[in-house]
């Protein structure tokens, strides 16, 4: 049945690409039809998705609360190993920097198989980790098991944490975002006195129970449950209205038969290529798969359809809720179950949230798709009527519909998927209905996606993970003048970002204050961190606000706050240096991508965090030990913070022209790019 299958998809594929008519198009043969489709994931904005922000709070929670105060054992592994304070940093180190240098591949790994396993599965495999680590017989066993492994098993947890809340928020997303995000500040909060108390049974017995708290990870996991996505379908109002008016047992409507859904762009070329793709030369990337630039959006497959502007009039409280009704109405299958939503494109876009203003608004301007760098032809769909497909086997339609569903659903086809600031920053989301919004963002899986997805087995680098490492991990981005500043910039910031983290305790016991007092102002930058990443968010949601301004205010204060906590040492100089710090930190992180978006634009986002987390990584890993390596040379912990305040203050001091470089660079790619042929 497979091989029929196969064979029938091969047939479809091989009609699948015609040129758009202004009508519908009359079928040259009786039993096969042209249609347009696209799945595209809308965030429900509601419901479960508040399941999964308080889930995703949970897992930032564990994860960095462990990392920030993990430089709190060291002291202990000192004494048991005999090693210096420099050697023994890279412990903690390694665990941050892999933490984040695994993300892009994490990435692509949730990409493929979906954030519930991933997250799941990096849960048990950092508990299992950490509770190896407790064997340790050597400060070498503890960076290969507990920092490099760890560190790859906390990745699998925090980037789907993080991702996920731009999957399942729209009109909520920054709020979402910055409540989740607070799990960092509580989890310092709570692990730092947590970590205290563990430690006088010793550092052994601290890992392994920090190994069973990462295992809630798991826990908290089984709530990123995936989305189904919209089928989008341009249909004829003239339909099959006998299939329609079917009737299951339960009185509600039975959903047409489910059709071989073949990707829109699979038409194959005499080269072995698809439709849609750049020639060869484009396919020789290190990662075998092009940048996801080179791969149509949902819009432009329906760029022949008028997508209405929004008028500025409009309230933009209903674009999060404009969706809801349809979701209502979704049709079920005949045993009762919820059938994948589909519905006519003609009429949803020129509808959604826009029904009062389209009679005295006829002049609206048409928003015309963006074009990209591939060969121009429109893309269709090739495939039987439902009641050919009705002769096939039940359980092989049922098998190719549910593989398309999941293919449809790749959350790092996305744009906007980094994206943690309110949506009203992004031009696109201004311009257009929502439903528009998430076409245009939102790039589709081509066939040979599709039938891996759908194929028995395990593939050791299928082309959804391909792809997104290409995305994440094109090296063109490099050229650019404003990234590679922001991307530098960020490098200082994150060296000396975790350096007050490790030493913060140790100096202030050292100057004389009370270990508890100590530890409480370690507890203090969580707590602060905490209430800054929501004042932050909010902030950031205004059109007034500049995030870069923010930013480089945050880092500058961060960065002499840091230079000056050692001049005196007592409990009010070290909770106000816990103040800035904490707004430094909070700042950093919450407005990278509102940053980014606003320097390279919203299409090479997720590019650009693929060489951030890199980056940011590296720097991680070795500026704590740089720093511990400053205090065995001077026997002073103040040399430590001069140097990650000289650092901080630094990556403030890069950010401050990138409004200028960015500017400069758009005029200079203007004048580069030539003409088109008249």
């Amino acid at each position: 049945m497979a091989t029929q299958q196969t064979k029938s998809q091969d047939e479809l594929a091989s009609k699948g690409l015609v040129s758009k008519q202004p009508e519908n198009i009359k079928e040259e043969n009786e039993g096969e039809e042209e249609i347009e489709e696209a799945a595209v994931v809308v965030p429900p904005d509601s419901g479960w998705a508040w399941v999964v922000m308080v889930a995703s709070f949970l897992c930032c929670t564990v994860i960095d609360g462990i990392v920030f105060c993990s430089g709190l054992i060291q002291e202990q592994l000192m004494a048991e190993f005999g090693v210096s304070k420099a050697y023994v940093a890279f412990v903690s180190s390694l665990l941050s920097g892999c933490y984040l240098m695994a993300g892009p591949f994490v990435s692509a790994m949730a990409n493929r198989f979906g954030f519930r396993p991933v997250t799941i599965t990096g849960a048990i495999f950092a508990a299992i980790c950490f509770g190896l680590s407790y064997f340790a017989t050597s400060v070498e066993y503890l960076f290969l098991i507990y920092g490099v492994l760890g560190g790859i098993g906390f990745c699998m947890v925090y980037i789907p944490a993080v991702v996920i809340i731009g999957f399942y928020f729209e009109k909520w997303r920054a709020l979402a975002t910055g409540v989740a995000m607070c799990g960092s500040g509580v989890g310092t909060f709570v692990f730092a006195p947590l970590t205290k108390i563990l430690l006088k049974s010793g550092w052994r017995y601290t890992l392994a129970i920090q190994g069973i708290i990462v295992l809630s990870c798991a826990l908290f996991g089984l709530a990123f449950r995936p989305i189904q996505p919209i089928t989008l379908s341009v249909t004829n109002e003239e339909g099959d209205e006998q299939e329609k008016k079917k009737l299951n047992g339960h009185g509600n409507t039975v959903a047409p038969t489910p059709q071989l859904h073949q990707a829109a762009f699979t038409k194959p070329l005499p080269e072995g290529r698809f439709a849609y793709s750049m020639p060869n030369s484009a396919h020789n990337t290190y990662m075998g798969a092009s940048q996801r630039n080179h791969y149509p959006t949902a819009q432009e497959i329906f760029k022949g359809m008028n997508l209405e502007r929004r008028p500025s009039g409009t309230a933009q409280g209903s674009k999060g809720t404009e969706l809801k009704q349809l979701r209502k109405s979704q049709p079920t299958t005949p045993n009762g179950d919820p059938q994948q939503l589909t519905f006519n494109l003609h009429k949803e876009l020129t509808t959604v949230g826009e029904n009062e203003e389209e009679a005295e608004n006829d002049n609206l301007l048409e928003t015309e798709a963006k074009p990209v760098t591939i060969q121009a032809r429109r893309h269709t769909v090739s495939g039987r009527r439902p009641q050919d497909i009705g002769k096939r086997s039940a359980a092989a339609a049922h098998e190719a519909h549910h593989g398309q569903s999941h293919s449809s659903s790749r959350p790092m086809y996305r744009d906007d998927i980094f994206f943690s600031g309110s949506l009203t920053r992004i031009p696109q989301y201004q311009s257009q209905t929502s439903l528009a919004y998430h076409m245009s963002v939102t790039r589709l899986p081509t066939k040979q996606d599709m039938l891996e997805d759908r194929q028995k087995g395990c593939r050791i680098c299928p082309e959804a993970v391909r792809r997104t490492l290409s995305t994440m991990l094109d090296t063109t981005l490099l050229k650019s003048p404003a990234f590679m500043c922001l991307a530098f910039s960020g490098f200082l910031t994150m060296m000396g970002f975790f350096v007050p983290f490790t030493f913060l305790v140790d100096r202030a016991k050292a100057a004389g204050m009370d270990e508890q007092a100590a530890y409480g102002v370690l507890s203090g930058i969580g707590v602060v961190n905490t209430f800054a990443r929501i004042v932050c968010g909010s902030l950031s949601s205004f059109p007034a606000v500049k995030p870069l301004w923010l930013n480089n205010f945050a880092l500058t204060a961060g960065g002499i706050a840091t230079i000056c906590s050692g001049i005196v040492i007592n409990t009010a100089t070290q909770w106000t240096f816990a103040l800035f710090f904490g707004i430094c930190i909070a700042c950093f992180s919450a407005l990278r991508s509102l940053i980014a978006v606003e320097l390279i634009g919203l299409e090479k986002l997720t590019n650009a965090y693929g060489f951030l987390m890199l980056f940011q990584g590296l720097a991680a890993t070795f500026g704590s030990p740089i720093a511990g390596g400053l205090y065995v040379m001077t026997g002073s912990y103040n040399a430590a913070f001069y140097f990650a305040g000289g650092l901080i203050l630094l990556s403030a001091f890069l950010c401050y022209p990138l409004t200028w470089v960015s500017r400069w660079e758009e005029r200079r790619n203007e004048k580069l790019t030539p003409l088109p042929a008249a």
